[in-house]
């Protein structure tokens, strides 16, 4: 019985940025849960070579090429999913961008660029998928939020702004749907190994200050979050919505 509870077979999901890092581990894990993957990015070569990739490895998986960021590309890739693949059952909106900068420097395109991507680009993808789901009353949509919904740091205040919005609007679009059975929950991660994050682990100091700030004293893998996103996707997972998933390994616990 508690196996079933996290199968996720005959079920679909699509998440977005899902050609490397959290995004493509997060789809490689729903996948061996049972779902079949859709695989989005907006490089059609980066999503072909994954999609090529993972499907030699087994993974049961298809490639959508869209962008987030605009209105019109986002309902047309919906529609091709659902005419191709079929219903969404599950949404994983990872797609995000980092400009830093301080803010008294940063120009308004690369704001405007951070706030599309990680902010109204998920409010955009929510709001494609959910007709579907509100159709067929039921659904599940996880946003990736960061440390960053909730405190700041230096050079990083585009994303704090939007990864803030991000916990917000789960908030919102849980009560909104929730009496249409969807479920809107998010996923905090703290510090992982991703190419996002491969300068900072490059810098000896930061590196350093990540593994003493965080008490599992190391950066989390990019498969770490796979237990966090197949429990969000799966019935396990029913009754919970409106919430923000801390995989962290401890930060936010810790003074």
């Amino acid at each position: 019985m508690a196996q079933k509870l996290f199968d996720l077979s005959g079920k679909n999901a699509l998440i977005t940025g899902a050609t490397q890092g959290l995004g493509r581990a997060m789809a490689v894990g729903l996948a061996e849960a049972g779902a079949t993957v859709v695989i989005n990015g907006r490089n059609s070569q980066a999503v072909a070579s994954c999609e090529e990739e993972l499907r030699g490895k087994g993974v049961a998986c298809r490639g959508a090429v869209f962008d987030v960021t605009r209105g019109d590309d986002v309902e047309q890739g919906i529609a091709r999913v659902e005419a191709e693949v079929g219903p969404i059952h599950a949404l994983i909106n990872n797609a995000g961008v980092q400009r830093r900068e301080p803010l008294d420097s940063l120009g308004e395109a690369d704001w405007q660029t951070v706030l599309d991507t990680n902010l109204t680009g998920v409010w955009r993808l929510s709001k494609a998928v959910a007709k579907g789901m509100i159709e067929r009353r039921a659904g599940k949509i996880i946003n990736i939020a960061s440390l960053l919904s909730f405190a700041a740091r230096p050079t990083a205040g585009a994303y704090a702004a939007s990864k803030g919005g991000v916990a917000m609007l789960t908030k919102a679009m849980a009560v909104d749907w929730a009496s249409h059975n969807i479920q809107v929950n998010a996923i905090a991660p703290g510090y992982f190994e991703t190419a996002m994050t491969e300068a900072l682990r490059s810098d000896p100091e930061i590196d350093a200050w990540v593994r003493l700030r965080t008490p599992a004293g190391r950066w989390g893998r990019p498969e770490e979050l796979v237990g966090a996103a197949v429990f969000l996707a799966s019935s396990a997972s029913d009754f919970v919505t409106g919430q923000v998933l801390y995989v962290d390994g401890g930060w936010t616990a810790n003074l």
